[in-house]
């Protein structure tokens, strides 16, 4: 039987990457590509698809809304995020928000192969290192804190700055400009009771969102 599966990152090589590695396990497969985030909601919409494989940094829109209406219109699809991003906070919102399994493009070749393998099977995947924080975290039933009140971005936004980075690099990761996320940082910080970077970074710390 042949699969099909949407691979969905904005850089080519990234794309060549996964379709070799999926035709290597799943022997028959037709892989369809987007490199935004519009095209990635139009190849789900006008389906059907089996997996897909999903970066978070591409252009177009926030890559968590686009989980959220996948979900509308294929709710049983299995949504991999396969990302950069290594944060376990970001992996708990991820999984929140509807994706099946998260995989950091850091992790060895093999790791995407299973995590593959499980989805198409039906079952979850996560990286085993972030498994027992984010078992921590899915409670529904946890006090939220204060990054809880957030907005997508200004989460993400959050951990960029937590995580040393200038608003510039942010932008330019996040596909956003400079002004942009200059905003975000200044909404964080009211919504936080916050007034500067050493505190998002002390608060990034103690909460393990940098984790």
């Amino acid at each position: 039987m042949t699969r099909r599966v949407l691979v969905a990152d904005d850089h080519p090589l990234v794309r060549r990457g996964v379709s070799a590695a999926l035709f290597d396990v799943l022997g028959q497969v037709h892989v369809v590509e987007a490199e935004t985030t519009h095209e990635a909601l139009a190849a789900v919409t006008h389906g059907p698809l089996d997996l897909v494989v999903l970066d978070l940094a591409m252009p177009g829109g926030d890559p968590l809304d686009l989980i959220e209406a996948i979900r509308v219109h294929a709710p049983r699809l299995p949504v991999l995020v396969f990302t950069m991003y290594e944060e376990p906070a970001l992996a708990v919102r991820l999984l929140r928000a509807g994706a099946d399994g998260f995989v950091a493009k850091t992790r060895p070749a093999d790791e995407l192969v299973e995590a593959v393998v499980r989805l198409l099977a039906g079952r979850k995947y996560v990286d085993p290192e972030l498994a027992e924080y984010i078992a921590g975290h899915l409670d529904t039933h946890t006090s939220a804190a204060a990054h809880e009140g957030l907005s997508k971005r200004e989460f993400q936004v959050l951990l960029g700055l937590g995580a040393g980075r200038t608003v510039s690099e942010i932008a330019e990761s996040l596909h956003l400009s400079v002004k942009t996320v200059s905003t975000y940082r200044a909404r964080l910080l009211e919504k936080m009771g916050m007034t500067t970077n050493a505190q998002l970074v002390r608060y990034v710390v103690d909460h393990e969102l940098d984790r």
